[in-house]
């Protein structure tokens, strides 16, 4: 079975802001060893982060998006699932995943891994994610 993955933001900030284990995931999608799917409303919370936590300029900004753009595909989500109840700004990176017919979503926040699976998409940790797939 070949692996479709969501990465949550925090990957994806994680992977731009400071590298290690989130850059070598986005690299399985960015080789082809993976498919990568994202949807606007991450990306719109992305921009929000490397604006807030990284101060990208807009050059840097367009310069990250573009490069996104070329291993991640870009899918249509319509905000309606509702599963964590904790965080409910989480349900857009689990409604991405089951919209993308994902296996795996990518993640670091406690809320998304202690769900675990979520109608068989497996949520895992990035370090666990590229254990798995990196061979």
């Amino acid at each position: 079975m070949f692996p479709i993955v969501v990465y949550d933001t925090n990957i994806l900030l994680s992977s731009i802001g400071w590298g290690g284990t989130p850059v070598h995931c986005l690299d399985l999608a960015r080789h082809g060893k993976v498919d990568g799917l994202t949807c606007m409303e991450i990306l719109r919370e992305l921009e929000d982060k490397l604006t807030t936590k990284l101060n990208f300029s807009s050059t840097e900004m367009a310069d990250t998006f573009e490069d996104l753009r070329g291993f991640l595909r870009i899918i249509k989500i319509n905000n309606t699932l509702k599963v964590v109840d904790a965080d409910p700004d989480d349900d857009k990176i689990i409604e991405c995943a089951v919209v993308g017919s994902a296996t795996h979503i990518v993640t670091g926040d406690h809320h998304l891994l202690s769900i675990g699976i979520y109608q068989e998409i497996q949520i895992v940790t990035a370090a666990d994610f590229y254990t798995q797939f990196s061979r």
